[in-house]
């Protein structure tokens, strides 16, 4: 308790002993007053105006007793809240200190002492600046200096050093204490450990420039694929027509011998343009230069063409290749030369991987908004291991160098990067030695 404040105690002893005293002393005059009758005029009136001085004492004593117990009672209330925030700061989650005016501690809570790795005794009345490495003093003491006018310090981000030796990220933030005269006496400080915050930030800064660095070497090869397959398909093109045309011209001239090599120059040829043209649509679709021509076609007319086109591979395998159509509208609203590629590609794929048994093509609806396209086929199977791993481009299932299926392994990207540009999906089911079956879904009207 403040000595300022007297307590209501001594109000209630002493003041009325006081004023009882007073009263009988004014009693005694009055009868002493009774014995000298020539001066009685002038003693009554001062006994009357002792009197009323008496009861404006009464009056005034009671307002202070009332006075000093509102006050003893706010002063109980102060003491609450002090416990109060000297528990906040006591037990806050931060570290919290109380400095003077060039950084000696006076006051510190648990947090900051487990934080600096030094006990609460022992850091009171050190230098704050101890725990700032060499390097940064001159920075701190600027800042202590630049505090004191500008009166607030926020977020300050430092290396610190604790007690032990080892060094941690902290942000600081500070105030002054003023008086009221408003002259600085002291600074608050509140200390926070963000070493886990920092590394966090720098590790995703190490994954953002991972990331670019990542797109920046597939848009690197992207390019050299586009470069690659402009210069190879430019002198290929004209191979295919002069071979062509050389055929057609002297093929009564030719012996069985010449138009058979002139012909397997022809074939290789296609073949070669066939994964040119694969490499080239696939950067094209990684640099996001692909744009879909969108009309209104039969599908089931696009899917018969697409099988009566590739019928000729099937044939030469003894392989049956059917189709089951289950839908009733057979309008859709897409890209027929981009929807064409993809079944082009699941189709052929499915021919090329299986050595007996039969291709099935089905479309059917899955509703009013969506159709759905599926290709099985009793080829070798994929396994669980890398069925995970087919849309990625340049893979393939034999990845050894005596494959028998010829390709780059960009097809199933393409489909699969086609399909994404026009808002559809693809799965795929397998099992190993009995085949596999690729399910692709199609909104029926696709939004540019």
């Amino acid at each position: 308790m403040s000595q300022n404040i007297i307590s209501s105690d001594f109000y209630k002893l002493f003041i009325p002993n006081i004023i009882e005293e007073v009263r009988q002393q004014t009693h005694s005059l009055q009868q002493r007053i009774t014995e000298v009758p020539h001066r009685e005029d002038l003693l009554m009136q001062t006994f009357e105006q002792l009197n009323t001085s008496l009861e404006e004492l009464h009056v005034a004593e009671e307002e202070l007793v009332q006075q000093n117990e509102e006050l003893f009672i706010t002063q109980q209330k102060l003491q609450k809240q002090s416990q109060r925030y000297q528990e906040i700061f006591d037990f806050g989650p931060d570290g919290y200190l109380i400095t003077d005016v060039n950084g000696k501690i006076l006051e510190a809570n648990l947090a900051a002492s487990e934080l600096l790795s030094i006990e609460k005794n022992i850091v009171i009345g050190k230098l704050l600046i101890i725990f700032v490495p060499q390097e940064a003093r001159r920075e701190f003491r600027n800042k202590i200096r630049c505090l004191r006018e500008q009166t607030q310090l926020k977020d300050w981000e430092i290396n610190l050093q604790n007690y032990k030796g080892n060094s941690f990220d902290c942000e600081i933030s500070a105030s002054t204490i003023n008086d009221i005269k408003n002259n600085c006496t002291g600074i608050r400080w509140m200390l926070r450990d963000i070493s886990a915050r920092k590394q966090a930030e720098a590790k995703m800064r190490s994954m953002e420039l991972q990331n670019y660095q990542l797109q920046e070497t597939s848009r690197i090869k992207s390019k050299i694929l586009s470069v690659l397959s402009h210069e190879l398909r430019t002198p290929l093109n004209a191979v295919l027509g002069f071979s062509d045309l050389l055929l057609r011209l002297n093929r009564n001239i030719f012996n069985s011998q010449s138009i058979n090599i002139v012909e397997t120059i022809i074939r290789n040829g296609k073949q070669l343009l066939v994964l040119i043209n694969d490499m080239l649509d696939y950067a094209k679709l990684e640099q996001g230069e692909v744009i879909l021509k969108l009309q209104q076609f039969n599908i089931e007319e696009l899917i018969n063409t697409v099988v009566e086109d590739l019928r000729f591979l099937a044939n030469r395998k003894n392989i049956t290749i059917d189709t089951h159509i289950n839908i009733q509208n057979i309008k859709v609203t897409n890209d027929p030369i981009k929807v064409q590629q993809i079944l082009t590609n699941l189709i052929s794929n499915a021919i090329k991987i299986t050595k007996t048994g039969k291709v099935l093509i089905q479309l059917q609806e899955s509703n009013e908004d969506k159709i759905i396209i599926t290709v099985k086929d009793t080829g070798i199977g994929i396994s669980e291991a890398d069925l995970k791993y087919i849309f990625q481009a340049f893979r393939q299932i034999n990845q050894t160098t005596n494959r028998t299926s010829q390709g780059t392994g960009l097809g199933l990207a393409i489909v699969r990067n086609l399909l994404d540009l026009m808002g559809g999906t693809i799965t795929a089911q397998s099992v190993v030695g009995q085949g596999s079956t690729f399910r692709v879904e199609l909104p029926r009207t696709v939004i540019s």
